[in-house]
């Protein structure tokens, strides 16, 4: 055998263990996060619309763990989808599942951010909204989109604001360079 038919075989199983761990991983954090429910019944009557966009939806993560992807139904993978603030809440339609309903007491904050598990952009470029799991317990997570156009996230985070009836929070910087703004 040729060393560099070792130096292959060698790299080969390399990459299939790397694989294998990585499949692991993601099936350990899939029955982790499996309890967890995606989002809340949606309203029995459909209300007006306040602000509506198509966005990129990124991840959602436990509260402040933006390196931390959770594995939610609906809510695991990166998707392309729309971001609708309606006068009950905030509805998700990604593409490949169902609708999710974010009703607007759950919401906590909307804020934006840099970079979540795998995305990072330019200052500001993501929209963060945090939000309580349909939980017995309180559970706390973040929810990041992008936005083609910038203006579509300032509209949806106001229109997020003002659903949630709170005054926004004052805007500051965090340790990661992000501007928030609680409601």
């Amino acid at each position: 055998m040729s060393s560099r038919t070792v130096a292959t075989l060698i790299t080969a199983l390399v990459l299939i263990v790397v694989l294998l761990l990585m499949l692991r991983s993601w099936r350990r954090r899939s029955r982790r996060d499996s309890a967890l429910p995606s989002g809340y019944p949606q309203p029995a009557t459909p209300s007006r619309q306040i602000a509506s966009a198509a966005a990129l939806y990124v991840a959602t993560t436990p509260r402040d763990q933006p390196l931390e992807r959770l594995n939610i139904p609906g809510l695991g993978f990166r998707a392309r989808g729309g971001v609708s603030v309606t006068e009950q809440g905030v509805l998700l339609e990604l593409a490949g599942s169902a609708a999710l309903f974010i009703p607007a007491d759950a919401v906590e904050l909307v804020t934006h951010a840099t970079w979540a598990i795998d995305r990072a952009v330019e200052p500001g470029g993501l929209m963060k909204l945090g939000w309580r799991l349909n939980t017995a317990a309180p559970t706390s997570v973040d929810s990041y989109f992008r936005f083609s156009d910038p203006a579509d996230r300032t509209a949806i985070s106001e229109a997020i604001t003002t659903l949630t009836g709170r005054a926004s929070g004052t805007p500051g910087s965090t340790a990661f360079g992000t501007e928030e703004s609680e409601v």
